[in-house]
């Protein structure tokens, strides 16, 4: 199964491969290319996991949509310039697919950001421009700074706990053709396990669809035409995830998630950590 990236025309997998907290050895390079022969062609890091380097050596000589994130400390404009050369030596590719700005930085104008990515793409260091962590009025101010090029993605915490996107950002990506690209969709294995009880629709659909819960968690993700990047250092795992792009939920079944996950609401990584990342902002 593959999405369109905003209004690009591009096509690429629905699952992709997510490295948060991948560590850069010979098992976390074995599980993402597992998830690339399992079907995947995209893969998401950022230069404050601290495994670009990694992630390049695991994606060399593969066809591969390559996304990854600037963290907030770099948003002048040419500290921001050398954050992505540094990036694209790590990755050790021409030209980075998707770049991101990985939190809001309110201490740096988005107009001089902005204006950074927007030369990224001219000079062909980057093809595609997203954000992460974004609100409505973040995407506004981000959007109305851009002279050229449009904002193709958001990148934001989704998953059956944490939705605090809907229905204000979820809705206003839809209408301004942003992709969603959901993070941590999976949560946490004790976090499963909270909601896969016996009578859940998760377990109940699994079982009818010979499938595992974090599939129909998954394809209830896509369901939404959202992107979604799990990540697991596990290659059997990985290729588990991938295949959940051959699940499709009928509309009863995720109506039935919906009704579900209405119970449940968990604080999302932004009000948790947010004010920590807007402290590192400022350096």
């Amino acid at each position: 199964m593959e999405f369109y990236l905003g209004k690009t025309g591009e096509r690429i997998s629905s699952i992709g491969i997510g490295t948060w907290q991948m560590k850069s050895n010979d098992q976390s390079i074995m599980a993402i290319r597992a998830g690339l022969d399992a079907g995947s062609n995209f893969v998401d890091t950022a230069e404050a996991y601290r495994n670009e380097a990694m992630v390049g050596r695991a994606i060399e000589s593969r066809e591969v949509f390559i996304a990854t994130k600037v963290f907030p400390n770099h948003f002048k404009y040419d500290s921001l310039i050398r954050a992505c050369e540094n990036s694209l030596k790590r990755l050790n590719v021409k030209t980075i697919d998707l770049y991101q700005l990985h939190w809001p930085n309110r201490h740096v104008d988005i107009k001089e950001t902005m204006k950074a990515m927007e030369h990224l793409v001219d000079t062909g260091m980057i093809r595609y421009i997203g954000v992460s962590n974004f609100n409505v009025n973040e995407l506004k101010s981000a959007m109305s700074a851009m002279s050229k090029y449009e904002i193709v993605s958001n990148q934001v915490e989704y998953n059956p706990l944490v939705r605090y996107i809907e229905p204000e950002i979820s809705e206003f990506c839809r209408k301004n053709s942003i992709s969603i690209i959901a993070y941590s969709p999976l949560m946490h294995g004790h976090d499963i396990d909270a909601i896969s009880k016996d009578e859940s629709p998760f377990n109940i659909i699994a079982n009818k669809r010979n499938a595992t819960v974090r599939q129909v968690i998954l394809a209830w993700i896509l369901s939404k035409n959202f992107f979604a990047i799990p990540k697991s250092n596990v290659p059997e795992h990985v290729i588990e995830n991938v295949k959940s792009m051959n699940i499709n939920l009928s509309s009863e079944e995720t109506s039935m998630i919906d009704h579900y996950v209405s119970r449940f609401n968990k604080k999302s990584l932004k009000e948790r950590y947010g004010n920590i990342i807007s402290f590192v902002s400022r350096f």
